[in-house]
């Protein structure tokens, strides 16, 4: 049974669940000929880090992310990319293959979820093709 007073970084089982997580969405991503190109061909490992480390601090886990790279601002770090709705679709796609191989709890499974909606609909820059 989870705790509901705890955090979803610590139900789900800390840093090795998030890099899990992590590395299967961008197992998704190579394989993505629209989202591919938007991450640094020579840096997927730190691609990785950078998404593993974000996604751990907001769920309440360690803040190395904000010691290492300072705040997120996810919406001017994105700015650059060509964010169409089709985009926000296959990165959710991904993400959810992810959060599927985990089998979470529903409770723990929803609240990642309701995230990561309203994250990628957030980075929603263009609607042209």
């Amino acid at each position: 049974m989870t705790n509901p007073g705890s955090t979803l970084f610590e139900r789900v089982g800390g840093e090795k669940t998030f890099t899990a997580l992590v590395t299967k969405f961008y197992e998704g991503v190579r394989t993505d000929d629209v989202l591919l190109p938007m991450y640094p061909e020579d840096d997927l490992d730190g691609a990785i880090w950078r998404l593993s480390a974000f996604l751990q601090q907001y769920f309440g886990g360690p803040t190395s992310y904000s010691e290492e790279r300072g705040h997120p601002r996810l919406r001017m770090r994105h700015a650059a990319f060509h964010i169409n709705p089709g985009a926000k679709d296959r990165w959710l796609l991904h993400m959810r293959n992810a959060l599927n191989s985990l089998e979470l709890s529903p409770m723990d499974d929803g609240e990642f979820w309701d995230y990561c909606e309203r994250a990628a609909l957030m980075m929603v820059n263009t609607f042209e093709d």
